[in-house]
């Protein structure tokens, strides 16, 4: 009969801890909802993007006023941009006193790293070379195929390369050019494929982000970036 008392303090002490949880977790939900409503909002955004706050429990990391990682992604919807294109976002060490939250008067967001992707759909940088253009994944360069026209002849081509990151700007690098058309000249191949020469400017970024580097993707091109000890505003 002794053990009853300890048994039901268990049970009783179980039973709070599950609350606490299921407590933790709603709350993290409300955090991260008004997180992407103000997201979608103050970025102008076609539609709300998807927010995690880790990290468990949530409670004790708004009270500490320290969020060890929050990570932010949006679709091709949220951005309004060709299918394919996206952006995933992680912030660590996010530093928000629950003071200035409960005022409202969040002003600025001190960041210990940032650190994401944005992915560039082979559809938008189709664009770049004009209408009819296709790019796609070639091992780990790209296959461009477009019809030029050159010294009145229509020549359809098909160009393979890498790409690069040349201060601010993307690269295309061509390696190789052929025809379809076997009636092509071989200088007339050579002179069209300057017309698949591909620069893309990667614009100015904020919060001290720098563009570290560029890889092919299946969906597109990946462009990484990062930055540490950073403060975002508003």
């Amino acid at each position: 009969m002794r053990r009853r008392p300890v048994l039901v303090l268990l049970v009783v002490l179980l039973v709070l801890a599950g609350l606490a949880v299921v407590a933790d977790r709603v709350v993290v939900g409300i955090a991260e909802d008004r997180v992407a409503r103000l997201i979608a909002e103050r970025g102008r955004l076609a539609g709300r993007p998807d927010v995690q706050i880790e990290g468990f429990p949530f409670l004790t990391q708004a009270v500490r006023g320290r969020y060890d990682d929050v990570r932010i992604a949006l679709t091709a919807a949220d951005l309004d941009q060709p299918a394919g294109t996206r952006a995933d976002v992680s912030l660590r060490g996010v530093h928000v006193p629950l003071s200035d939250v409960l005022s409202g008067s969040v002003q600025e967001v001190p960041v210990e790293h940032v650190d994401g992707t944005v992915t560039l759909s082979y559809d938008l940088l189709a664009q770049r070379l004009g209408p009819g253009t296709t790019l796609a994944r070639e091992g780990d360069g790209l296959r461009v195929q477009r019809t030029v026209e050159v010294a009145g002849v229509t020549v359809p081509l098909t160009a393979t390369g890498t790409i690069a990151l040349d201060g601010d700007e993307i690269l295309f690098d061509v390696q190789d050019v052929s025809s379809e058309d076997e009636h092509v000249p071989d200088f007339i191949v050579d002179q069209a494929s300057d017309l698949l020469d591909l620069r893309y400017g990667v614009p100015d970024l904020p919060f001290g982000l720098r563009v570290t580097g560029v890889s092919v993707a299946d969906d597109g091109v990946d462009v990484a970036f990062s930055a540490t000890d950073t403060v975002l505003r508003g």
